[in-house]
């Protein structure tokens, strides 16, 4: 494979070329890995989009919320790319992939980028190289990268490390909706979206939205907002309502995030995190060392038997590595 000239075929914005980047990047091959290494250092770091993740309850619309973000983003000019997660099955590893055909308008878009990805069983709402392929799509000239994760979990915030700006998604009606997402995520959240403000469930959206904005003022105030955020609106994504202004919300966050520094530190601090993470899990991938599997079954034999106490076998083993 020739990476310089793949590196310039995704900064020329071809869109096969971004395909088979982010292929490479999520292949778990030694020699795949080297090669995305390569190429992800041959990429520029000059081109920066604005990185939405996008978090919701199972049922709430995510996929319809994105394509009409995505179409009314498209029609102002502007290039947008949708990194969507699915659960992978524990017992089969795979994946339903099925974003392409939820967002079916969108994924015609010559302005739009759809990628669906399986989350391999990975924690945090996101797959493992998530965030490499978030870099390969800046590097396409994309201007809004959107990450949709799995779904609403206790662990679903790993987003909130590679994006700008959280959004979280939610569903009137849904009974006792403050019990219903865990206060982690809520305070990851800088904007939450009471989707289905249409029809007979508008009026139970009102009040939802109303009880979010009250419990968001209960929540200590982040340094990194300006006053009135994070806030609760409402948007109905089938009848396209709403957007406009949640966009308008968007862009005045991050203005003010880009002028009072937040932005810069805010990607400085999520490098440092992936590197301390990208740390482990080349130790994590060291135990699959022949040599050191051995060591490890051999000690697992001593700790079974009663021979070794686990904690202290644990600091022998690690100290063989």
């Amino acid at each position: 494979m020739d990476i310089d000239d793949l590196a310039k075929r995704i900064v020329a914005g071809e869109r096969r070329a971004l395909a088979r980047a982010i292929t490479l990047v999520e292949s778990g091959r030694e020699d795949h890995r080297a090669q995305a290494a390569a190429l992800l250092g041959a990429l520029p770091l000059t081109r920066q989009a604005l990185r939405i993740g996008l978090s919701g309850t199972p049922g709430v619309g995510k996929s319809t919320f994105i394509e009409s973000f995505g179409m009314m983003l498209t029609r102002q000019g502007k290039r947008v790319a949708v990194l969507a997660v699915d659960p992978s099955s524990s017992r089969s590893g795979g994946s339903i992939l099925g974003d392409k055909t939820r967002m079916d308008l969108l994924s015609r878009e010559p302005n739009a980028f759809i990628r669906p990805s399986p989350s391999q069983t990975h924690l945090g709402g996101v797959a493992r190289r998530t965030r490499e392929a978030v870099r390969l799509c800046e590097a396409a000239g994309f201007d809004v990268v959107l990450i949709e994760t799995v779904g609403v979990g206790q662990s679903e915030t790993v987003v909130a490390q590679m994006a700008d700006l959280f959004l979280l998604l939610l569903a009137p009606a849904g009974g006792d909706e403050l019990q219903g997402v865990k206060r982690g995520i809520m305070e990851m959240a800088d904007v939450i979206l009471v989707n289905k403000a249409d029809g007979d469930l508008k009026a139970a959206a009102a009040r939802t939205c109303a009880d979010y904005t009250g419990a968001l003022r209960l929540m200590r105030k982040r340094a990194h907002d300006p006053d009135g955020f994070p806030k609760a609106m409402m948007v109905s994504a089938l009848q396209e309502d709403g957007l406009d202004q949640a966009w308008s919300e968007i862009n005045t966050l991050m203005t003010w995030r880009r002028k009072n520094g937040f932005w810069d530190h805010t990607r400085a601090e999520q490098a440092r995190y992936w590197f301390h993470e990208d740390v482990r899990q080349q130790l994590l991938a060291r135990l699959n060392d022949p040599q050191a599997r051995a060591a490890l079954d051999q000690l697992s034999d001593q700790v079974a038997q009663g021979d070794a106490d686990p904690a202290e076998a644990a600091a022998a083993y690690v100290k063989t590595l």
